[in-house]
């Protein structure tokens, strides 16, 4: 039986938009884990309570959702012109993986509030207001700016703007994630097929139309008519249907491989935050998972996606960049969805309610690109300490 004592490590669990996770500043790792390896891995795997065969994270700060299963890891940046250097690790829950392959739109919100509270911003910027951070997102390599607002030097909380998927209120932070198109993976490009539409044949599913872009993250958007549904799904219908799940799966690997990012089918199982998989429908009156009656003049569209193979309770950030990114090219199937034509805004209906997204997009010889994607979150500190694991647990 083993001795080990535990060790602790300085450690903030916090909200950001509609997730939640375990934030560290890289110095207050252990050693072994201010590397990436094995090493990091096991240790957030530990905080978190995985790999967990129950599904329930009993043992461990997650909650045993994908949006609650998430690390994030902040330091001082050595990039001219930016404040902080922020990596995501989206922890499997009862798998033993962790993937570093995306962000997280949500903990974005987070990582700007994180970088003031752990102070990696100088005092002298905490002028009451707005404070600007200017975060590098190393999972993706790409520049976020989180408008952050500040009173009395610190962080200012608690506000009254609400978001839909988030219980109570808090303070408004503005994100603008700069030139989103997600060209990490080698020849990215915001299409990585070249097409804003194409046919995916699905082995096992069928035959649909489809709209694969990266930006934000590597979505794959379907019509949600093609595949029997309507828009309108709550995560506990889907969710409680394994046959759905699966069939989800089938079409999120068909869309991975179509874009590039796996070479085999087998290679989805070792990159499961991404691609997403979304689909969309034009607006009609619905019920959100509150109870609340959205109307059909209240959106543009209506929009499911799955994150690590569920339904998401409400949009992921990183998703949310991809639809307005969409929506703002006509001819893609989220464009087509909102009612065609130009648009620099959408607001659309997720399970939990509406969200609005601004995107800047410009056609120059035929090649979309994005300059920014802007959104309104929050972010709120739930603890803060000190976390304990095993000290032989990494």
């Amino acid at each position: 039986m083993s001795k080990v004592p535990q060790i602790r490590i300085p450690a903030t669990y916090m909200r950001g938009g509609t997730s939640k996770g375990v934030f560290f500043r890289l110095e207050d790792l252990p050693q072994a884990a201010q590397v990436p390896g094995k090493a990091r891995d096991k240790l957030l795997q530990r905080v978190i309570g995985s790999p967990d065969p129950y599904a329930a994270h009993i043992d461990g700060m997650g909650s045993a959702t994908s949006s609650t299963s998430k690390c994030v890891i902040l330091a001082k940046s050595t990039r001219p012109d930016h404040d902080v250097d922020y990596l995501y690790g989206q922890i499997s829950i009862d798998k033993d993986f962790v993937d570093w392959s995306g962000n997280c739109g949500n903990l974005s919100t987070g990582a700007g509030a994180f970088a003031i509270h752990a102070g990696y911003i100088d005092a002298a910027r905490l002028k009451e207001g707005i404070c600007t951070v200017r975060i590098w997102q190393a999972n993706i390599n790409k520049t976020i700016i989180a408008h952050v607002p500040v009173s009395n030097g610190q962080v200012q909380e608690t506000g009254d703007f609400e978001l839909d998927g988030v219980t109570f209120p808090a303070a408004e932070i503005i994100l603008e994630f700069m030139d989103p198109s997600d060209d990490s993976e080698e020849g990215g490009s915001l299409f990585p097929t070249g097409n804003l539409v194409d046919q995916l044949d699905v082995p096992g599913v069928g035959s649909f139309p489809a709209t694969m872009i990266s930006a934000g993250i590597p979505t794959v958007f379907v019509n949600a008519a093609d595949i029997g549904y309507t828009g309108t799904e709550l995560r506990e219908g889907i969710n409680t249907d394994a046959a759905a799940l699966a069939r989800f799966e089938k079409i999120r690997v068909a869309g991975a491989l179509r874009m590039g990012l796996i070479k085999t089918p087998e290679e989805a199982a070792t990159r499961q935050h991404t691609p997403k998989i979304a689909f969309v429908a034009p607006p009609v009156e619905h019920v959100s998972s509150s109870g609340k009656v959205i109307s059909a003049s209240e959106v543009d569209l209506l929009v499911r996606a799955l994150s690590m193979g569920k339904l998401h309770h409400a949009m992921m950030g990183t998703a949310a960049v991809a639809i307005g990114t969409a929506a703002a090219i006509p001819g893609t199937l989220v464009n087509l969805a909102a009612g065609g034509g130009e648009r620099d805004v959408v607001t659309f209906g997720h399970p939990s309610g509406t969200l609005k997204v601004g995107a800047a997009a410009s056609n120059k010889d035929g090649d979309w690109k994005v300059e920014k994607v802007t959104m309104s979150r929050s972010a709120r500190v739930l603890m803060e300490g000190w976390v304990r694991v095993p000290g032989d647990s990494f």
